[in-house]
C-alpha cells in the first residue's frame, strides 16, 4: 500500500532563505521607522527561520495537491486565490504581533493590529493577487518559496508601514 500522505518539509535551504530574506525586509522598515533593534532582527530571524521556513513551503505542496486535477484558467485562479488567503489579515497581524514583540513594544500589542492587517490587506489585494498569480503559476514549486519570500520580504516593509498607513 503506497504511503498517501505526504511527508512535510523543513529543509536547511529553506530555514537559511527563510532567516535571511524575511529579516532583510523587516530590517530594512525598521530602519526607515528609526526602529531598528538587535531583539527585533534576531527575532524575525528566528521567525523567518522557523514559522515561514516550515509553514509557507508545506502550504504551497498542499495548493498544488489540492489544484493538480484542475486545468485552465480553474487552476490558475484557484492555486492565486488560495495563495492570498494564506496571506490573509490574520498573517499580516499575527507578522505585526512578531514585529511588537521582538520589539518590546508590548504595549502597542492589541486589536488594533489586526484592524491594521484587515486595511493592509485591502489596500495591496491588487498587488498581491498579481504576485501570488506569479509565485503559484509561473515558478516551478522548488522555486516558490523563495519567490514568496522576496515578495513577502517587500511586503514586510509595507506591513511595518501599513501600521503608520492605517493605525
Amino acid at each position: 500500500m503506497t504511503n498517501l500522505i505526504k511527508p512535510l518539509h523543513y529543509k536547511k535551504q529553506n530555514i537559511l532563505k527563510g532567516a535571511l530574506i524575511y529579516s532583510a525586509g523587516d530590517t530594512i522598515a525598521a530602519l526607515l521607522l528609526d526602529e531598528f533593534s538587535l531583539t527585533r532582527l534576531l527575532g524575525m530571524i528566528l521567525v523567518g527561520a522557523t514559522f515561514y521556513a516550515f509553514e509557507i513551503p508545506n502550504y504551497f505542496d498542499w495548493i498544488v495537491k489540492k489544484t493538480q486535477f484542475l486545468n485552465g484558467i480553474k487552476a490558475t485562479l484557484v492555486k492565486t486565490g488560495l495563495a492570498i488567503a494564506y496571506f490573509n489579515p490574520l498573517w499580516i497581524a499575527r507578522h505585526l504581533l512578531f514585529i511588537k514583540l521582538f520589539s518590546g513594544q508590548f504595549e502597542a500589542i492589541g486589536w488594533n493590529l489586526l484592524e491594521i492587517a484587515f486595511w493592509s490587506f485591502l489596500a495591496n489585494i491588487l498587488i498581491s493577487f498579481i504576485a501570488n498569480y506569479i509565485i503559484q503559476n509561473r515558478f516551478k514549486l522548488k522555486w516558490r518559496f523563495l519567490g514568496s519570500a522576496i515578495f513577502s520580504a517587500l511586503m514586510a516593509i509595507y506591513y511595518a508601514l501599513s501600521e503608520t498607513f492605517f493605525g
